[in-house]
């Protein structure tokens, strides 16, 4: 089975128990329209990178699936919520998100911001529940984990920062390390932190930790690199969203400062970073590898 294969028989095992999940949730007491908004932002397609690479991160430990999935799909339930919150127009202000109207288009704003509240509680949910895990001590561990990813240090920090130029005129910094530190922020931090739950799911030692933390770094760097490359020269139509609104918003970018070439070199740069770091787990690392290399190359 090929890379692209892998990625799409795991992302409709995800989906279907991400619905699951939604439908379960407080013994059905959900307002319709609410758990309506939330499957609407949830399982409106996209090719769940995070929820996989807690799978098959976890593979490696010898974790199965069905003992990884629902760690998994709490950082989709949190991927999701943040989009929802990106879109609104006090923010990004998007319509079109994975081809169809985003959430406040498809709803409306206060539909929107709620279900996003929802999404991100339900994930803390699901990793408090024994099923995710009979040990609590790993339990917490994924919760602190989680919460260290997606809070004010890290995607929700990021964000401020990366809107600060556009909102509040303050100026960007254009160095690459401030371009880089704001990345591992925004987009870098889920990333990283599906490879780090992998690993705390499959008890990883404190070297095997380090090492694919270390990847998940450079991978997330990889994502966004080549999003802010889909911006800049890409198709809507292929990515399903508006493009060129980072330049438009004077947002700092690899690309802003670098140019289109130098950052693609930059990226296939940091691909390779990726790579190496799993050195140390040999033909385990096959499909963490194969990862590497599609966020590096993806078109959408």
């Amino acid at each position: 089975m090929s890379f692209t294969q892998s990625l799409r028989r795991s992302a409709v095992d995800i989906e279907a128990r991400l619905d699951f999940l939604i439908g379960q949730e407080s013994g059905g007491r959900v307002p319709l329209r609410l758990r309506g908004a939330m499957r609407y932002a949830v399982l409106g397609g996209g090719k769940r990178i995070r929820p996989f690479l807690v799978i098959e991160t976890a593979k490696m430990f010898g974790v199965p699936a069905l003992g990884s999935i629902d760690a998994a799909c709490t950082l989709e339930c949190i991927h999701c919520y943040s989009l929802v919150h990106d879109d609104l127009p006090s923010m990004d202000n998007d319509e079109v998100r994975r081809g169809r109207p985003t959430l406040w288009k498809a709803y409306d704003e206060w539909t929107a911001i709620l279900a996003g509240d929802a999404l991100l509680t339900l994930a803390f949910e699901i990793l408090a529940r024994p099923e995710t895990h009979s040990d609590p001590s790993v339990r917490a561990e994924l919760v602190l984990l989680v919460a260290r990813a997606s809070g004010a240090a890290g995607m929700v920090g990021g964000q401020v920062v990366d809107l600060e130029a556009d909102k509040l005129g303050v100026p960007a910094a254009p160095s690459l390390a401030h371009i880089r530190d704001l990345q591992a922020m925004k987009t870098g931090a889920l990333i990283r932190v599906a490879c780090e739950a992998g690993a705390a799911l499959g008890r990883a030692t404190t070297s095997e930790r380090d090492a694919l933390q270390r990847y998940g770094d450079a991978l997330g760097f990889a994502f966004q690199i080549a999003d802010d490359l889909l911006d800049a020269d890409g198709d809507a139509a292929t990515v399903g969203k508006a493009v060129g609104k980072d330049a438009s918003a004077g947002k700092a970018t690899l690309v802003s400062l670098m140019g289109i070439d130098a950052a693609r070199a930059k990226l296939k740069e940091v691909e390779t970073e990726a790579i190496s770091s799993l050195a140390p787990f040999g033909s385990r690392a096959a499909t963490l590898i194969d990862a590497a290399r599609f966020v590096a190359q993806r078109t959408s």
